[in-house]
């Protein structure tokens, strides 16, 4: 994936060091909300970051002051009007959350202000979550006379819990980050001007694990909470690849010699 950062679109990707890749929801002026567009795209990004052997972490965060305000309410009146058009629309939606879900590279959410609807969608589909001191968190369906789709709440039910999950789904209740990081939603709360920083720290230490290890152990957790009997084989044989792996010889050679390793992923 290049490392490019076009300002005028409204999704930026760009490369740290060591394989990390950002990519940033770019709306500031509409407090990152998705529209149709935007929900493809993102989709097909962390697709491609999923393929990637040169990407060993993905963080996701939003321009300016909001992480995402969800799906952009000026496109329901168009793209959401009828039943028919707000299932493919959420189809969507869907096909984001799974993409994020299933990618095989560990994924951070960045968060600072708003984190609502579909954001709040997006940040429980990724692996680690990490936000700052003023962010707020909520899923205002209930508000709307919507309801999110089942794989979607899978992510928020395994993120926050069932109870917390029922009552953030029932109520649109906004939580706060001390609440949110209670919960276990959030790994940590930082200060809005160290978020970025201490994102690319994080991702950086995974990125400099051995991604084969990594990967596996990705796996293992979710075929765990998934219970479900592919996860569990696949999950198996990643762990098992690592076993004949170089980056295990490196491993074992660089505990020896007393010195960092340098994993290449094979």
């Amino acid at each position: 994936m290049p490392n490019v950062e076009n300002q005028q679109s409204d999704l930026l990707v760009s490369s740290l060091q060591k394989g990390v890749l950002t990519i940033s929801i770019n709306r500031p002026e509409r407090k990152n909300a998705m529209n149709n567009a935007m929900w493809r795209e993102m989709t097909t990004l962390f697709e491609r970051a999923s393929m990637d052997t040169s990407i060993r972490a993905v963080i996701l965060k939003g321009a300016g002051d909001d992480f995402c305000a969800g799906a952009d309410i000026a496109e329901f009146e168009t793209l959401r009007a009828t039943a028919e058009s707000a299932r493919v629309y959420e189809a969507g939606n869907s096909a984001t959350f799974a993409a994020i879900r299933n990618c095989q590279v560990p994924t951070i959410a960045a968060i600072r202000g708003i984190c609502f609807g579909g954001g709040f969608g997006m940040a429980a589909a990724c692996d680690l979550r990490i936000s700052s001191s003023n962010a707020l968190f909520s899923i205002p369906a209930a508000r709307l006379g919507l309801a999110y789709p089942a794989d979607a709440m899978s992510d928020i039910v395994n993120a926050v819990g069932p109870q917390l999950a029922k009552y953030l789904a029932f109520s649109a209740a906004r939580l706060d980050p001390a609440a949110a990081l209670d919960a276990g939603f959030i790994l940590e709360i930082v200060e809005p001007g160290g978020l970025d920083m201490r994102a690319a720290e994080l991702a950086t230490v995974i990125a400099s694990n051995a991604p084969l290890s990594v990967k596996a152990s990705k796996a293992s957790i979710r075929a765990v909470l998934s219970k479900d009997a592919n996860d569990y084989a696949r999950a198996n044989a990643l762990g098992d690849a690592t076993f004949e792996s170089s980056d295990y010889g490196e491993g074992r050679a660089a505990f020896l010699g007393k010195r960092p390793p340098q994993f290449s992923g094979a």
